[in-house]
C-alpha cells in the first residue's frame, strides 16, 4: 500500500478523483461515509487520503456461482475510467457463505508477513508448541455485543452458530467472553497441547498479558503479544498456533479459522459450546 501510495496513486488515482465505493450509502450521509469508525477512519489516515465522492455500485456484487458478473463489474466501471476502486468493505456476501470457505486454501501470505510471523515464532516464543487467542474487548467492540440478543446472527456468527442458528444462537458471552471464561478455557486447552509452552494473545485493545501471566505461572507457560502490532502478521502467527481459541463473533476470528480449517489444524471458540456446568473456578 505504500508503494502504491507513494509512486502509482499520484499518477492514477490523484486526491480530486479518489471516490469511495460502497453497496449502499451509510446512515443518513446519503454516501459511503467511508472513514467512518474503526479501523476505516485510521487506516485511511494513515495514507492521508481524503475522499471527494461516493459511488454506490449496487446492485452490482460478487458471487463464483454467477459467472458473468466479472464482465458485469467491467461493463459498469471500465479501468481507463475507473482504474482504482477503493471499497468500503468487500463487494461479496458477508460473512463468507459456507460454500465459499474452502476458498481460503488459495489465500497465501507473502514472504514479508511469512519472514515476521516466523521471525516472532522462533525468537519471541520459547522452544515448545504453543496457544493462539484472539480477545476482541476494544470499547466499539463491546457495544456491538450488546445486538447481540436481537441479532443473532452477527457479523461472523454462522461460523460456530451455523447460518441458519442450526447449532443455537449467539450469546453475549461468545461475543464477549468474561475473565473467568478465557481463565476456564485457555488453561483447558493448554491441558491438552502435548509441550504448550506459550499463548500468544491476539487483540484489538486489552491482551490481557499480566492477569494471563499470573494465571498461569505454575504452569510454566509464558504469555506474549505483538510489538508493534501488525493485525496480518498476527493472523499469520494464529495460523501456526497448535490451537486457536476463537472469537465465534469476529471476523478477524474467522479468517485465522478458515486458514486453519483448510490446513486441517485444530481450533475453538469462547463460550461455545456453552459448558453445561462446570465444578471449576479460575480467575483472572
Amino acid at each position: 500500500m505504500e508503494v502504491f501510495m507513494d509512486e502509482i496513486a499520484p499518477i492514477i488515482w490523484p486526491p480530486e478523483k479518489r471516490i469511495a465505493f460502497c453497496y449502499t450509502a451509510r446512515g443518513n450521509s446519503g454516501g459511503c461515509n467511508p472513514k467512518e469508525g474503526n479501523p476505516f477512519g485510521p487506516f485511511w489516515d494513515t495514507f492521508n487520503v481524503e475522499f471527494v465522492g461516493s459511488e454506490l455500485y449496487g446492485p452490482l456484487h460478487y458471487d463464483i456461482r454467477h459467472h458473468n458478473m466479472a464482465v458485469q463489474w467491467h461493463a459498469r466501471y471500465p479501468p481507463a475510467t475507473w482504474p482504482v476502486l477503493a471499497f468500503t468493505g468487500a463487494p461479496a456476501s458477508f460473512p463468507v457463505q459456507i460454500e465459499n470457505r474452502d476458498l481460503h486454501r488459495y489465500l497465501v501470505w507473502n514472504k514479508d508477513i511469512q519472514s515476521k510471523a516466523r521471525e516472532f515464532i522462533i525468537e519471541k516464543l520459547p522452544r515448545g508448541a504453543f496457544v493462539g487467542i484472539h480477545l476482541r474487548n476494544g470499547i466499539d467492540w463491546v457495544r456491538a455485543c450488546e445486538h447481540i440478543p436481537h441479532t443473532p446472527g452477527l457479523f461472523a456468527a454462522p461460523q460456530c452458530v451455523g447460518y441458519r442458528n442450526e447449532y443455537g444462537a449467539a450469546t453475549s458471552e461468545m461475543c464477549l467472553p468474561s475473565r473467568e471464561t478465557v481463565a476456564r478455557q485457555v488453561k483447558r486447552v493448554l491441558r491438552s497441547v502435548k509441550d504448550a509452552r506459550a499463548v500468544f494473545v491476539a487483540s484489538d485493545s486489552n491482551h490481557m498479558v499480566p492477569e494471563l501471566t499470573q494465571l498461569l505461572r505454575r504452569m510454566e507457560v509464558s504469555v506474549h503479544k505483538l510489538e508493534p502490532s501488525n493485525p496480518h502478521v498476527e493472523l499469520a502467527i494464529l495460523g501456526s498456533a497448535n490451537h486457536f481459541i476463537a472469537n465465534c463473533i469476529s471476523s478477524f476470528s474467522a479468517f485465522a479459522k478458515r486458514a486453519r480449517d483448510v490446513r486441517g489444524l485444530p481450533s475453538s471458540f469462547w463460550a461455545f459450546p456453552p459448558d453445561r456446568g462446570t465444578s471449576s473456578h479460575d480467575e483472572l
